[in-house]
């Protein structure tokens, strides 16, 4: 892999495996957030983290507002990565949005990737006449404009509520200080495209074996979203967590390890 590539998306491999399993981190956050998951995996798999441009220890200066003003611009990233380190039977674990970058990528190149995990996916937030996204357009469109006048103190009201563990207030300041230190500008910009985005026609496009994690409750992705991509994606299995919030690999990290170790067993 390039040292362009390296230094784009923050890559790091770890592990004594053969397989890979690459794991995608959710908006606002960066691959730290894996810390409780990867260990379990790091005897029998190769592990690869990694920072979507403009997160984390990113390429900030990669960020081109075109090509990510829709999320297929992560998925070719994701795909580039995964070519370039020659990788194959990819198993991938996305967290929030980055399940619905892992989706994309899997539809384009279905050869590279072995097994789907996704952790809390929605491919769409908005509710339509048949469809519960959790949050009605009028919510969508408050969301946006208190993002656009007040980042930092939208940050600060959100954190808590996708964390969703009251007695667990040190991960929503965790959450809180890593959506504080992402460019102010980029952050905007990914966060009207993670949420005002609609990805339910490429659930039924999925070829590949996945696995859903779902907690309960989840207010940014509800029970209901976790039970549509479900029935949605053909190759599936559904798992709902005894969590809450929307961050169980930080919260409830022995369910969501145990979890995929079974689904791993269960299908080799």
């Amino acid at each position: 892999m390039s040292i362009n590539k390296i230094v784009k998306n923050n890559v790091k491999i770890i592990g004594n495996g053969k397989q890979p399993m690459v794991f995608g981190h959710g908006y606002g956050c960066d691959q730290n957030m894996w810390r409780f998951i990867t260990p379990a995996f790091e005897m029998d798999y190769q592990v690869i983290l990694f920072d979507l441009v403009g997160s984390g220890n990113s390429d900030q200066s990669a960020y081109d507002f075109e090509k990510y003003s829709s999320l297929t611009g992560y998925a070719q990233d994701l795909i580039e990565m995964i070519v370039e380190l020659n990788l194959s039977r990819v198993i991938f674990v996305g967290h929030s949005v980055n399940c619905i970058i892992g989706i994309l990528a899997a539809t384009e190149r279905p050869d590279l990737f072995d097994k789907l995990v996704l952790i809390g996916p929605s491919p769409c937030y908005t509710n339509g006449d048949d469809y519960f996204g959790g949050f009605t357009k009028a919510d969508i469109d408050e969301l946006i404009e208190t993002l656009d006048s007040n980042y930092l103190g939208w940050s600060s009201f959100i954190t808590p509520i996708i964390i969703g563990n009251p007695e667990l207030p040190e991960y929503a300041e965790e959450l809180k200080n890593s959506f504080c230190s992402m460019n102010p500008n980029i952050a905007k910009h990914f966060a009207k495209v993670t949420f005002m985005g609609d990805n339910r026609a490429d659930l039924e496009n999925v070829s590949i074996p996945t696995l859903i994690l779902q907690s309960h409750p989840d207010v940014i992705a509800p029970v209901r979203v976790g039970e549509f991509v479900n029935q949605q994606i053909k190759e599936s299995k559904y798992v709902l967590l005894n969590s809450s919030g929307h961050c169980p690999h930080l919260t409830a990290p022995d369910q969501v390890v145990s979890s995929i170790e079974s689904y791993l067993a269960n299908r080799n």
